[in-house]
């Protein structure tokens, strides 16, 4: 018999986040997912508001004996990374997320499942529906526009949260917790450009690179997986060497967030050696294909003839400066943490390239624990954009998070994990951006913890959470409000 996801233990988390997956929430459309929060505050009759930035703030009071205990804030955010397979037809603005339970996991059918952060949301919500789970005063926290931007975070007034202990449910290893994270800026270089119009006799493809595995550029970017804007300008750069290559459209990445897994170009080359640039895309594709296996087993190289040839291309000068420097764009692993065993200390990901009207835009998510570091990857990639013709800004800055070990509420979440498990939990940090950096800065009173289920590769359609790893969440995230003095 199917197992449904709603019939998954525990109850009240499983059954809230199928509910979560029939509410199209892509990042900076939230508007049905606000409303359904609001909805289930006001029908508990408890304290409810949302603000100009989009956040939903519940307050529960405590249960019974427990006025007196320390307030505590339940923290997690609305929306998820909307990313299909190429052939998967999905409107994450209208359709509802196809959920399957496979064995230990559940996925979804050709899409990101919404596990991040559905998976913290639903625990909140089903927290602020029990009657039987002993907790002090309690705040949930539900912000807007994490993955594009951590907009509700960053609008979130001073005053106005009254917990002095926060949990966040946005870690995603089971049996860590974590205390830190690192910070980052997006960096957008933007290449002048002028259309020409084309002449003679050309024959037009579409390039494609589709089918590696993609994920979070944060916690997946030590991997060593494929990035598709990288491979195709790989291409890009051979061909408009070897064959006079001219480029008309350019659909490459669609989130900061996420590493690229797919990547498509318009280009035209003289008609008379169409052949011999076929080949040559074949050649490239057996090398990729080498140069990845056993890393991204399905990655599909491919030039497409296209019966409309372009009536206008990208000026040769633009054209041949903007692939020498994404080719040479740094992207991936930067530096290793030295105080941190296997923590990825500095990365960039090279996320998105498109044409505009007037120019090319390229962008990246640069990202490190340490501010100095940081900032000198900034300028090497303005340094080497600014070399090419392009002017390079920064914007979106958020802080890292540093840890502290001597956290109150660490120690009372290790206490409550080795009672419940018989075994010590990991402390850690993790090589992304949490929320926890921009409330800890607005409010910098608070004592706070990360905490999550076993979710693997976020911001792909690979994503998937471990079933376990979720009750044992419930049962430390539960444990630890009924701990709370």
């Amino acid at each position: 018999m199917k197992i449904r996801v709603a019939d998954l233990h525990p109850g009240p988390l499983w059954k809230n986040f199928d509910v979560l997956t029939r509410i199209p929430r892509p990042t900076r459309h939230e508007e049905q997912i606000r409303a359904h929060l609001l909805n289930i505050g006001g029908g508990l009759g408890l304290e409810t508001l949302g603000d100009e930035a989009g956040n939903v703030i519940i307050r529960k009071p405590a249960t019974d004996n427990r006025q007196g205990t320390t307030p505590v804030i339940l923290q997690g955010h609305q929306d998820m990374v909307p990313q299909a397979n190429a052939g998967t037809t999905h409107d994450f603005a209208k359709d509802p997320i196809r959920t399957v339970v496979d064995g230990e996991w559940v996925r979804a059918e050709g899409t990101t499942l919404g596990a991040d952060n559905g998976i913290g949301v639903a625990a909140i919500i089903g927290i602020l529906e029990s009657r039987n789970i002993p907790h002090g005063p309690l705040e949930a926290l539900f912000t807007s526009n994490e993955e594009s931007g951590m907009d509700g975070a960053f609008g979130l007034e001073v005053g106005v949260l009254r917990g002095r202990i926060l949990i966040n449910t946005d870690s995603e290893e089971e049996g860590e917790l974590c205390i830190g994270c690192s910070g980052g800026i997006n960096a957008t270089s933007r290449f002048p450009c002028t259309w020409e119009k084309a002449g003679g006799d050309w024959a037009a493809y579409r390039l494609s690179v589709t089918g590696l595995r993609g994920g979070h550029s944060g916690v997946d970017i030590h991997r060593g997986r494929g990035n598709a804007i990288s491979l195709l300008f790989r291409i890009l750069g051979q061909a408009g060497r070897e064959y006079g290559l001219r480029i008309t459209e350019l659909d490459a990445g669609n989130m900061r967030n996420a590493i690229p897994r797919e990547a498509f170009a318009t280009v035209s080359v003289p008609a008379d050696i169409a052949r011999a640039f076929q080949s040559s895309i074949d050649a490239l594709a057996g090398a990729f294909h080498g140069e990845l296996e056993g890393i991204e087993p399905s990655i599909c190289i491919s030039a497409e003839r296209i019966a409309d040839v372009p009536d206008q291309w990208i000026d040769t000068g633009t054209q041949d400066r903007c692939i020498d420097a994404v080719c040479a764009c740094p992207t991936g692993v930067v530096g290793m943490s030295e105080t941190i065993p296997g923590l990825v200390e500095t990365s960039t990901n090279l996320s998105i390239v498109r044409i505009r009207s007037d120019c090319i835009e390229v962008c990246s998510l640069v990202r490190s624990s340490v501010d100095s570091a940081l900032e000198a990857l900034c300028d090497d990639i303005a340094l080497l954009f600014s070399q090419a013709g392009a002017r390079t800004e920064f914007d979106g800055r958020y802080p890292g998070w540093q840890p502290d070990p001597s956290s109150v509420i660490l120690a009372q979440v290790r206490s409550v994990y080795l009672e419940k498990f018989g075994k010590s939990a990991h402390i850690g940090a993790i090589h992304a951006g949490l929320e926890c950096g921009i409330l800890g800065d607005t409010y910098p009173d608070l004592d706070m913890i990360s905490l999550g289920p076993t979710i693997r590769d976020p911001h792909s359609p690979d994503e998937r959470v471990h079933i376990t790893s979720v009750s044992r969440f419930w049962e430390l995230l539960t444990g630890t409000l009924e701990r709370i003095q």
